[in-house]
């Protein structure tokens, strides 16, 4: 009995100790990401509107009217990591320019949507995309467009229960996950991630506690400047719901709706050539198309390869 309470002081111990100093640490600001949005006109931008997602919580989205009526139906916007809906602005756009009624979610944890970093709980994000479904109801046929995060998060929809949901998907410079062939070291400096703190989260979850699930467990590499406006931290719940599930391969394989990925070959931020392989190997047959000279947030700001997304919701899949 000595030993196994012994064992087990340990063992809280550790869990402890790995609570308290095994967060992530802050990156140096990587200006890659952010300095390009410096040059971006956003005078233009739609106010915020927003709808009424299933816990009752005000969360908030930009609307884009189409230009013309064409009948060409609608895309849903997903933001990356850290951002919010603004970032989404130039692709939006040209995206309405091409007959499309468009929509740019904040995320909630993100921009004006609940508590900046921080979830309640894993689930609540798709909750949220069904609540806005349901509420604003975008015209058919829909697409669900995701960038880097956001589109680890679109492709969570599209291999989940809910994929019908849109009618096709679309995913920019996509997060596929922390062990797939197209991850950098630390997201190529984007981002620290907590795993001490990850790993005592994971084991204190599945003896049934969830408190320490509100701790931060990723940073992002923002200047103080761009903190202020945008997330620079995630706590547990919100860094494992907005990303694909763990095994990557078999959600790719459940996606039934029509899907593609674009990406750029100067992604800084993962392993852009990598991505077919990963697809082929999940036994899909998505249209994967990498832009030469074209880094990673530059996907969506970059006028020739925003020419080439919305090229590419105008083709069949």
């Amino acid at each position: 009995m000595i030993i196994i309470a012994v064992a087990l002081l340990v063992v809280l111990a550790t869990i402890a100790l790995a609570l308290v100093f095994g967060g992530p640490r802050r990156p140096a600001p990587m200006s890659s990401i952010s300095a390009p949005f410096a040059q971006v006109d956003f005078s233009d931008l739609p106010e915020l509107s927003t709808f009424r997602a299933e816990d009752g919580q005000a969360l908030a989205y930009r609307q884009y009217r189409p230009c013309t009526d064409t009948g060409s139906g609608s895309v849903l916007l997903v933001h990356g990591s850290s951002a919010g809906s603004a970032s989404m602005h130039l692709l939006a756009k040209a995206m309405a320019a091409a007959g499309f009624a468009v929509y740019a979610l904040d995320m909630r944890g993100h921009g004006a949507s609940g508590q900046r970093g921080h979830i309640d709980r894993i689930g609540r994000l798709e909750l949220d995309l069904e609540a806005f479904v349901h509420e604003v109801r975008p015209p058919r046929p829909s697409t669900l467009v995701g960038f880097s995060a956001g589109a680890g998060f679109a492709l969570r929809v599209a291999g989940g229960a809910d994929q019908k949901l849109f009618d096709r998907y679309l995913l920019l410079a996509p997060f596929i996950g922390d062990q797939a062939p197209t991850q950098r070291p630390r997201n190529g400096g984007w981002t620290e991630v907590g795993l001490p703190r990850i790993f005592a989260i994971m084991l204190l979850n599945t003896l049934g506690f969830r408190l320490a699930n509100a701790m931060t467990v990723v940073r992002f590499a923002l200047s103080d400047e761009a903190s202020v406006s945008l997330t620079p931290q995630y706590d547990f719940n919100l860094a494992s719901n907005f990303r694909p599930p763990r095994d990557y391969i078999d959600t790719i394989r459940r996606a039934r709706q029509p899907c593609a990925v674009m990406a750029g070959l100067a992604d800084e931020v993962f392993r852009s050539e990598q991505i077919e392989r990963i697809v082929r190997k999940a036994g899909q047959d998505w249209r994967v198309t990498l832009i030469p000279n074209v880094g990673h947030v530059q996907l969506t700001l970059e006028p020739s390869a925003i020419a080439a997304v919305v090229s590419q919701l105008h083709n069949p899949w």
